[in-house]
């Protein structure tokens, strides 16, 4: 998959997201996100967590873990910590967790992804599945998770990235001003979440359906200048 470094710079109005804004809609989507959502991600999910057990280390963080619905996928040597701002959700993974005796997850907390409790290096891996275009920066998001993972460790995003031309195109951009409302970007790129310039890019895979999701890894090195991989 090819990485655009020379997209346009966005010029449609988009709704600006903040932690209330976020936790709000996802109070009214914690009773019905596994309904609504479970299915269209579920290959994508299913394809992060796998990629998450195949990398070295056993120490995971899972950003944006929501209702819990990829938890019961890690493998049993796993140590998997999730957190969530909307306590909602949290619940709903907390119920999980107890329901199916998933002891390889050993800690739920409600936690703002731009601004980790975690101390630098605390894990081998952190992984986002439909989270970089829920948070207001997601940017920021991307350093917490450098901050928080080891040099050589692993951050993958699972996500929607939007079209850069077409009738998909349109869509996204016409629906860019309801992201309060939405609880998400419709519009979110690439270049939202990362410097292809200049962070490691390891794999690049379209998900099902239809490819309307990717999953990303990139390799952690703080501090470094990277290349995008071929």
């Amino acid at each position: 998959m090819t990485i655009r470094t020379d997209a346009p710079d966005r010029d449609h109005p988009r709704a600006a997201l903040d932690a209330d804004g976020v936790r709000d809609a996802y109070r009214r989507w914690a009773g019905v996100y596994d309904a609504v959502f479970g299915g269209v991600s579920a290959y994508g999910r299913r394809r992060a967590v796998a990629e998450v057990n195949r990398l070295p280390g056993t120490k995971v963080l899972e950003v944006g873990v929501g209702t819990g619905l990829a938890l019961p996928r890690y493998r049993g040597d796993k140590r998997v910590v999730g957190i969530d701002l909307s306590r909602e959700m949290l619940e709903k993974a907390a119920e999980r967790v107890r329901d199916e005796k998933l002891g390889h997850v050993v800690g739920l907390a409600e936690m703002d992804a731009e601004h980790m409790a975690f101390a630098d290096g605390a894990f081998d891996i952190a992984v986002a599945m439909f989270t970089a275009s829920v948070v207001p920066n997601a940017k920021d998001l991307f350093a917490e998770m450098s901050r928080v993972v080891r040099p050589g460790g692993h951050l993958l995003f699972v996500n929607h990235f939007a079209a850069e031309d077409g009738p998909r195109w349109w869509v996204e951009r016409a629906m860019a001003p309801l992201s309060r409302l939405l609880g998400w970007h419709p519009d979110f790129a690439l270049r939202d979440l990362l410097d292809p310039a200049t962070v490691q890019v390891e794999l690049m895979e379209p998900c099902q359906p239809a490819g309307l999701f990717t999953l990303v890894s990139v390799r952690n090195a703080p501090g470094e200048t990277l290349a995008v991989a071929a």
